[in-house]
């Protein structure tokens, strides 16, 4: 229920609020009269109804009336020429004229300048400048008028009450209205131990002054010092300090400077107080501008500065990340390129292999053919039957062979394009089953061989390109043996990783002028018992394929070793 009454009755409290300041800077107002010609020489509450219109809005105008109308009253109403109705008159239009001054500098303000950005930028403290001296025309026309018509003064002297009044006005807004806005916007955190040691170097500053004014010998010359004693002090907060900290030194140095000249000390003293209060009333003009200027300048190098500095720290990372891109795309471009120049390479293999293949294959298939027909020709003519066995003996061979060269040819054809497959492998059964195939070719002497497996782990891999493998590498050992009975060592070890297959003979060897060549396709280490040559080039390429290892060791007449390292696809 609390909380709705003070939401029900919010403007009304505003109203209230701004009475109630209005009455108190009047009375402070009032206080710093020239009691000789009852002139004021500025008028705080001027500058407190703009910025709390500016604050709370156009709506809260009655609050200044309120106030106004109210300090007023309490001003004439000990004055023995009004009468009662008079003076509430008097104080009406006086109040009206203070009302309609505020209202249009917060229409102006609304029109002509962001009302966040018043401060902010040094065109706008002019356009303020602007506005205040236009709408403080407005309360001195109606409130020298409303004075006049009542005879609280000679004709004479309109111009210079008009004009005083103005001026007081003015003052007031210059002072008040930055004073009061500038603490809409924090400020304390961004103080640091070094503006509160240059806070009381100020200080000490001040106090100097007011000792020196108390010098007998000192105090004339200081005196007409002050103003350019001050000023050095306020520019210096202007740049160091948010503009409240500013304003509140300024209004300082204001009110000190009224009350002195009041009292009849200091350089504003005159022959008359109509002089002294208009020089007083520029003096206070003009430092209140100096210092709202100054220190809109200040933020607007350090907004500016800020914003450099971010705008730095963005093209750095603007031109960090475009090096970044740049480098990638560099990489991927070499990528790219080596790919590139690898696939050529690789495309100029593969050609000169094409090339290479289709002549062998032709004449390779070929050869047996022209062979088997001879053969067939001699059979035919020749009545032997001792001969025709040994033309059917050669005629078997040379199908052996034809069969063998397209078998290499389909396997190599097979490992081209096949996927991959991933199964258990039982090493000893693809080894038996090798040298079951080949257990007769080319030779009717037994193979003696030696087996040794060591599995740490179950081995994954591709069965059908494990079988080409060593199907491959124990017919070269069988067919290349070296007059005597061939014998085939095989030793295998595997882990979780992989698995090592060592595979050697006692066969023939392979010198070392052709060793770096026996995986090339199509090469021939030897013409006798000549294969196709594909035999170590297809193991090359099928180990490959498994993404495995491949080493050779041979010496003539003593035999080869063969070793493969091929790794475990076990997921």
């Amino acid at each position: 229920m609390q909380l709705k009454a003070i939401v029900k009755y919010k403007q009304d409290l505003k109203i209230l609020f701004v009475a109630l300041g209005y009455f108190f800077f009047a009375r402070l107002g009032y206080f710093l009269v020239f009691e000789d010609i009852y002139i004021l020489p500025t008028w705080p509450p001027s500058g407190l109804a703009l910025a709390f219109l500016i604050i709370l809005g156009r709506k809260a105008w009655p609050g200044i009336t309120i106030g106004a109308l109210l300090a007023n009253i309490l001003a004439y109403w000990n004055t023995g020429d009004l009468e009662s109705n008079s003076v509430i008159l008097l104080s009406s239009l006086i109040a009206a004229g203070h009302t309609l001054e505020a209202l249009l500098g917060n229409f102006l303000i609304t029109k002509w300048i962001e009302k966040d950005q018043l401060f902010r930028k040094s065109v706008n403290i002019f356009r303020f400048l602007g506005i205040g001296v236009v709408i403080a025309l407005i309360s001195a026309a109606i409130g020298t008028g409303a004075l006049y018509y009542q005879d609280l003064f000679p004709e004479g002297e309109f111009l210079s009450r008009f004009v005083s009044w103005w001026v007081g006005n003015l003052v007031g807004i210059l002072l008040f209205t930055p004073f009061i806005l500038s603490f809409r916007e924090p400020f304390l955190k961004n103080l640091k131990r070094a503006h509160l040691i240059e806070v009381i170097f100020f200080s000490l500053g001040i106090a100097v002054v007011f000792m020196l004014l108390n010098n007998e010998e000192l105090r004339y010359p200081v005196q007409q010092s002050i103003p350019f004693l001050v000023l050095p002090m306020l520019l210096w907060m202007a740049f160091r300090f948010h503009l409240a900290v500013a304003m509140t030194g300024t209004i300082v140095i204001a009110l000190i400077s009224v009350y002195m000249t009041t009292k009849g000390i200091g350089p504003f003293v005159m022959e008359t107080p109509s002089n002294a209060m208009l020089i007083l009333q520029t003096f206070l003009g003009v430092i209140s501008v100096s210092t709202i200027i100054l220190s809109a300048t200040q933020r607007e190098r350090n907004e500016a500065q800020a914003e450099l500095k971010s705008l730095n720290v963005n093209l750095e990372e603007i031109v960090q990340k475009r090096t970044e891109e740049l480098q990638k795309e560099n990489t991927t471009r070499k990528k790219a390129e080596e790919e590139l120049q690898n696939s050529n390479t690789e495309l100029r293999k593969i050609n000169a292999e094409l090339d290479n293949f289709v002549y062998r294959v032709s004449h390779d298939l070929r050869a047996p053919i022209a062979s088997m027909l001879g053969l067939l020709n001699l059979a035919k003519t020749d009545e032997s039957p001792e001969m025709k066995s040994v033309y059917l003996s050669k005629i078997e061979e040379s199908a052996n062979l034809q069969d063998t060269f397209i078998t290499e040819i389909l396997d190599q054809s097979r490992n081209a394009r096949l996927e991959i497959k991933n199964e258990p492998i039982d090493f000893e059964k693809i080894i038996n089953e090798s040298f079951d195939q080949l257990k007769y070719s080319n030779s009717d002497e037994e193979v003696e061989k030696t087996l040794d497996i060591k599995l740490d782990d179950t081995f994954y891999s591709d069965p059908w390109r494990l079988k080409v493998i060593l199907n491959n590498v124990i017919s070269n050992s069988i067919r290349y043996r070296n007059g005597r009975s061939p014998k085939i060592d095989i030793e295998i070890k595997s882990n979780k990783k992989t698995a090592v297959i060592n595979v050697q003979d006692n066969g023939r060897g392979i010198s070392e002028e052709h060793i770096h060549k026996v995986f090339d396709m199509f090469y021939r280490a030897t013409d006798d018992n000549a294969g196709s040559g594909l035999g170590l080039y297809i193991v090359k390429e099928t180990v490959a394929k498994l993404n495995g290892e491949i080493d050779i060791e041979s010496k003539p007449a003593k035999g080869t070793k063969i070793s493969f390292k091929i790794p475990n696809m076990k997921s």
